[in-house]
């Protein structure tokens, strides 16, 4: 089966779901689904790569693996908001999906080897970051200071909560906020580029990525400039309706290049040069 669907990348590979953890609850769900790919190995892949998930007999959408390739199986984070995700908050562990790809091109995690990791998310754009620290964190020697920030609208939104607060516990940097106050909330209250001007990051030999909704993507972009941030040190993803997942279809084209293929993972100069011929 692997060898079938490497020579034929439109065949996907089988994988049982293995666990199924509730992120977020509410209109907005979130579950994170851990996947074992059936009767083989899983498949290589590093930070930043996606894959297209199908449904069988419901269709099939793309998600950034949320986690390294250091860590066990496969896992997707996947908000509830269509047939297929429905379909997919329906599943119970022991079902099967079908995954394509590896697909893209993922964050360059061994050229920034010797270089600080500043990690800026919001809501569910923490998916892809969480893969970034959590390979950082499997590979400390390789690299410097590791800064996460990340903030969600209130605290039952916070993707991955119990592992961030963990790691707060563990000593690592990481900075959480909300938007709305709450009373037991120990925390930054306020916007994720308002915590960001506040923590004041180095640009001196540092990598910032950020993911989130487009907003506080520019927000935080404009914080990050005014620190002395120059945008080829800055990644995003970028997410368009990816449909073949190997720059056939052109559903995903974004001038010359195609996400699914050349992206997700962009370098902000790059990208800041394609949105302005779009």
């Amino acid at each position: 089966m692997i060898a079938e669907s490497i020579s034929n990348p439109y065949l996907p590979f089988k994988a049982e779901i293995i666990e199924i953890r509730d992120e977020v609850k509410g209109l907005r769900a979130i579950k994170t689904f851990r996947l074992k790919v059936v009767d083989g190995d899983r498949f290589d892949y590093k930070p930043g790569h996606g894959c297209l998930v199908s449904v069988f007999g419901r269709g099939e959408s793309w998600f950034t693996i949320a986690n390294s390739p250091t860590r066990p199986d496969i896992e997707f984070s996947v908000l509830k908001t269509g047939k297929v995700t429905t379909k997919l908050h329906e599943m119970k562990v022991g079902d099967l999906v079908g995954l394509r790809g590896p697909h893209g091109r993922p964050f360059p995690v061994d050229e920034w080897k010797g270089m600080n990791i500043l990690t800026v998310g919001g809501g569910i754009g923490q998916t892809p970051l969480r893969s970034v620290y959590q390979y950082v964190m499997d590979n400390y020697s390789d690299y410097g200071e590791l800064t996460v920030v990340y903030g969600a609208r209130t605290s039952k939104d916070l993707v991955y909560r119990d592992e961030l607060m963990q790691m707060i516990e563990d000593g690592y940097n990481v900075h959480l906020s909300i938007d709305i106050p709450e009373e037991d909330w120990e925390h930054f209250v306020g916007y994720v580029p308002d915590n960001l001007k506040r923590l004041k990051p180095e640009p001196e030999n540092t990598i910032a990525i950020i993911c989130g909704p487009p907003i506080m993507i520019t927000i935080s972009l404009r914080v990050l400039k005014e620190l002395g941030f120059r945008e080829e040190q800055v990644y995003t993803t970028l997410e368009r309706r990816m449909k073949c997942g190997i720059g056939k279809c052109g559903r995903c084209r974004l001038e010359s290049k195609y996400v699914c293929k050349d992206g997700p993972v962009f370098r902000y100069d790059e990208l800041s040069t394609l949105l302005e011929k779009a």
